[in-house]
């Protein structure tokens, strides 16, 4: 199966797009032909929606089978069509880039490092998982540093030792670098995955997926 896809010709596609075992988010334009990859890829269904009247949906929205995370800024048709899926919880002060600053899966939640306490506990009741304040090669963002499936983490390959363990720690998953669109280190712009597949933007080598393949437990095809 050809894992290359781009999103009006732009291969950010973490960016525009949130993947979930059950569900990828995609702005309202997104063409048929696009969508239809998202299915046969990663066995989703579609939802087309914008988050804060915005397309960069992977910016503005993470979560895990337990809920789901956007900006409190988010209209109330936008939160009407989420809630569909899953509870919702809204960052309605501060950093609300939901997508940028957390990086989540079903077994925990790392987030930007100058989160509150009180912030974290709430995370952590709501999506049900330990919460960890962490950078990744001293990138404060850490849901585009890297992306996190049930089966994996493919991190930025400037993530130190350090980092690495600590995930490892929390998540008890395999944990490895990786990089996309020829060298991209902020891996979360440019991949999307979940426990079925995964797409990588246009431009991603061979040696790119071989090691996204590898680290999220996924045969070469």
């Amino acid at each position: 199966m050809d894992r290359f896809v781009s999103i009006a010709g732009d291969p950010h596609i973490g960016v525009f797009t949130r993947v979930f075992d059950d569900i990828a988010v995609v702005p309202p334009d997104v063409p048929d032909e696009v969508t239809t990859r998202y299915e046969e890829a990663l066995k989703v269904e579609i939802v087309r929606t914008t988050i804060q009247r915005s397309p960069i949906i992977g910016s503005l929205l993470v979560g895990n089978n337990n809920g789901l995370v956007i900006t409190g800024m988010a209209t109330e048709e936008e939160i009407a069509t989420l809630s569909e899926y899953r509870d919702l919880m809204l960052l309605e002060e501060g950093m609300n880039a939901a997508g940028n600053i957390i990086l989540a899966n079903d077994h925990f939640a790392a987030v930007h490092p100058e989160m509150d306490e009180e912030f974290m506990d709430a995370l952590s009741d709501f999506l049900k998982v330990p919460v960890i304040p962490l950078t990744l090669g001293d990138v404060k963002t850490v849901g585009m540093a890297a992306v996190a499936t049930n089966s994996g983490v493919v991190v930025s390959p400037r993530t130190t030792p350090g980092e690495i363990q600590r995930l490892e720690q929390v998540c008890s998953l395999p944990v490895g670098k990786g990089t996309v669109t020829m060298g991209n280190a902020m891996v979360g712009t440019g991949l999307v995955a979940n426990r079925y597949g995964y797409l990588a933007g246009v431009g991603t080598s061979g040696y790119e997926l071989g090691r996204i393949e590898d680290i999220l437990g996924f045969e070469e095809e």
